[in-house]
């Protein structure tokens, strides 16, 4: 008698899943595992059509386009932008931190700049 047939490791594989991972798990897992298999397999046929459609697109010569004029972009101004005014700096908040060689930021003091 084979110890080691198909059946036997089938058999096997059952026990030994069932008491590593317990029995309320298994179902997820061979859910998730169904899950997995659909998408792989809708992923290897989008590849397959995927590698048909280059092959198409291979034997059919490439259509060559006429040459077009350049578009030309056209300089709006904007009268009201600057009205000859000085734009306003925004405040700021305070001086930036300077990093130290231990890698923290320190702020200096408020009158050392």
């Amino acid at each position: 008698m084979e110890l080691f047939t198909p059946g036997h490791l089938l058999v096997l594989a059952i026990v030994v899943a069932v008491l590593f991972f317990g029995w309320k798990q298994l179902p997820d897992m061979a859910r998730s595992l169904g899950r997995s298999l659909r998408i792989f397999k809708t992923e290897i046929k989008g590849m397959s059509e995927d590698d048909k459609a280059r092959e198409a697109a291979k034997a059919e010569p490439p259509a060559i386009a006429a040459p077009s004029e350049p578009v030309r972009a056209e300089v709006v101004k904007n009268e009201n932008a600057n009205n000859g005014t000085p734009k306003a700096q925004p405040a700021r908040s305070g001086p930036r931190p300077s990093p130290n060689p231990t890698g923290r930021s320190e702020t200096p003091a408020a009158g050392a700049q």
